[in-house]
């Protein structure tokens, strides 16, 4: 039997690509989402997260855990309401400690453990982002804590977060041909857009049993833009 790697929001864009590399790797990824062919499930509500972590875990232990799901609404602080920030966290932040406590004893039991959480470049800034960025600098967060208290079980957790990657969340946000869209690629240094290959070969780089030294670190993943912050 192969071994499982858990993904939410594996059925599209980056959460894609990360489960094609773990396909790659021989290994099975086991998906939680809104849509797609894998556990169906609204990670915005704790009891369907429940029930589909229930489901994932009824296979066995599973000893990978790639936190990816992620939402996005643009408002300025002006326009944002209470009830988006509320589904910000519970999305982007709550799922992940949730997933983290049902694949947690199963870990600990195998005194191994690779989890990877999704933030996004935007933590160091982005306009229109309030509830976006803090909802994943939480999660950075998460890594930073997590590394320290699950490190002597043999699990390390850390963060891979995405700059400017062509998705349909991130086209959504940032519409194309527009003069904000087009400065954030002229922006980047090395010229173009990130793939969403891009973030999969830095997730597998965490994943990989043989990362035992890396823990509780954020690789941001965005074509040099964090060196020159251009175009933002």
């Amino acid at each position: 039997m192969s071994e499982r790697v858990l993904i939410t929001g594996g059925a599209g864009g980056i959460g894609a690509a990360i489960a094609d590399r773990v396909r790659q790797n021989g290994q099975e990824p086991v998906i939680i989402d809104r849509v797609g062919d894998g556990i169906i499930a609204d990670l915005s509500d704790v009891d369907s997260t429940a029930a589909a972590l229930e489901e994932a875990l009824a296979g066995g232990p599973i000893t990978r855990l790639v936190n990816n799901v992620g939402m996005i609404n643009v408002a300025r602080i002006e326009d944002l309401t209470m009830e988006q920030l509320e589904l910000h966290f519970a999305v982007n932040t709550r799922a992940a400690l949730q997933c983290m406590q049902a694949v947690l004893p199963g870990m600990r039991e195998q005194k191994f453990g690779r989890v990877v959480n999704v933030a996004s470049r935007a933590v160091l800034g982005k306009e229109g982002r309030s509830a976006y960025a803090a909802s994943k600098a939480a999660l950075m967060g998460f890594t930073r804590i997590w590394s320290l208290e699950l490190g002597a079980d043999g699990i390390t957790v850390n963060t891979v977060a995405p700059g400017p990657i062509r998705t349909p969340m991130f086209e959504a946000a940032n519409p194309p041909g527009t003069p904000a869209t087009l400065a954030i690629i002229d922006g980047i240094p090395v010229k173009r857009m990130g793939e969403p290959e891009d973030i999969a070969n830095a997730v597998d780089f965490f994943l990989d049993g043989r990362t035992g030294f890396v823990t509780g670190q954020a690789l941001y993943v965005c074509g040099g833009k964090t060196v020159g912050l251009v175009g933002m």
